[in-house]
């Protein structure tokens, strides 16, 4: 034993290293919870906005598209590393009991975000839809930011790759679920949000109430100071390193994610030229999600048992790229569902080792929820960067094989760059 044990045990159990592994109970309701979460988030870009704005605006839905997106992929950033950082100071006590820094966060983002999501039903103009997004956007990233630090509160490192497969699966079979439920289920796109909206709160909130949250006790909560809280958004690359790699991986896979994924139902309909591509969409849709299923969960325990992350994330880079190139190279049907099946597999292997990874590299376990913010921003800025790179490419220089091409090339370097990684095998 060293020194430092007395001290590590002193912690308390809301930032003490967690080493009790999780029941099989909580890693169903907390995919139960990420499974309403990326409903909400990809159900509307994939099906629902460009519905809407199609509608609004025909002649421009490209761009109109692409503004739209990029202003909430722009409030996602900002929200989900200060909501993470405000989750992270939460000190909660109603009627004498004292309630956990988390949950608080999950709850509350579920039930304003699904109120958003009818709002935004309403919207008739570009302006409206926009904020409508940025609103909706606000209230989920609150609700991710409390979801994802769940993995390093309460799950310990041996078991994070198969756990993180799990909550993995909802980023795919969210959209999956939603895209049946807007499409088969229920008709007319008002009814396609309030749907999704009600998804939301029937999968999310169990998760808050019959799951465990760490109180944090009112001595060990960082100085809430607004100049200080902004100032905690940067992480130093020099002092944090690995972080700081770990991020750009993160932020390049994601960019190839949006440029490749973006403006897929436009691509069915004027690349592909299939007669009904929102019936073509849902084709590919159940083809990724299906290849993420089958890989996701055991990358994730593979990566466990070896205690090696790297080779996994690098792999799925290669099989990533291959897909698109496919798509690049060969616009037609079969080859779209070959690329389909192919991109599940290789992302259903990065969410699953890359998520184990990054909570292994995290500055401080006072900051779990901040810093796992700030690398969700890496999911997030994509999503404006990518508009602004597919929109010219699409338009102007070559089209949707120059789209994909670029998609190759940008989700291979990140891969790639796990390799600076050097406190991870």
């Amino acid at each position: 034993m060293t020194a430092l044990d007395p001290a590590a045990a002193a912690l308390p159990a809301a930032l003490a290293e967690p080493t009790v592994p999780v029941r099989r109970s909580w890693i169903a309701l907390i995919f139960a919870a990420n499974l309403g979460v990326w409903m909400a988030f990809f159900t509307p870009i994939q099906v629902l906005l460009p519905q809407q704005v199609a509608r609004i605006a025909p002649g421009h839905k490209e761009a109109m598209l692409a503004v739209v997106t990029g202003l909430g992929a722009l409030a996602a950033v900002l929200a989900n590393p200060l909501a993470g950082a405000l989750s992270d100071r939460t000190v909660l006590r109603l009627a004498g009991r004292q309630f956990g820094r988390r949950h608080v966060w999950t709850a509350s983002g579920a039930v304003l975000g699904a109120l958003a999501l009818v709002l935004l039903a309403r919207q008739d103009s570009i302006a409206g839809v926009a904020l409508g997004w940025v609103a909706a956007q606000m209230c989920f990233n609150a609700m991710l930011a409390s979801l994802t630090a769940a993995l390093p509160d309460r799950v310990p490192v041996a078991q994070r790759g198969g756990v993180s497969g799990w909550v993995g699966i909802p980023q795919a079979l969210g959209l999956v679920v939603g895209a049946v439920l807007v499409t088969a289920v229920v008709s007319g796109n008002a009814a396609g949000y309030a749907a999704v909206a009600l998804a939301v709160l029937l999968l999310s909130l169990p998760f808050t109430l019959l799951t465990g949250d760490d109180p944090l006790p009112r001595e060990h909560r960082p100085a809430l100071r607004l100049g200080g809280l902004l100032a905690s958004l940067w992480i130093s690359p020099c002092r944090h390193p690995d972080f700081a790699w770990a991020w750009f991986t993160r932020f390049l896979v994601q960019t190839g994610n949006a440029l490749g994924t973006l403006y897929l139902l436009y691509f069915l309909a004027d690349g592909v030229r299939v007669p009904d591509p929102e019936g073509a969409l849902l084709v590919l849709i159940l083809l990724y999600t299906l290849g993420m299923m089958l890989t996701a969960v055991v990358a994730g325990r593979l990566s466990d048992r070896s205690g090696r992350r790297k080779v996994f994330v690098i792999a799925s880079g290669l099989i990533m790229a291959v897909a698109a190139l496919l798509l690049a190279v060969a616009p037609v049907w079969p080859m779209a569902v070959a690329a389909a099946l192919l991109l599940g597999a290789g992302y259903g292997v990065y969410l699953a080792v890359d998520a184990a990874l990054i909570t292994q590299v995290l500055p401080a376990a006072t900051d779990r929820a901040k810093d796992l913010g700030v690398i969700n921003i890496a999911n997030s800025a994509p999503q404006v960067l990518g508009p602004a790179l597919s929109a010219p490419i699409v338009v102007h220089l070559g089209g949707y094989p120059t789209l994909y091409a670029a998609t190759a090339i940008v989700t291979l370097l990140g891969s790639a760059l796990v390799l600076k990684i050097r406190s991870v095998p």
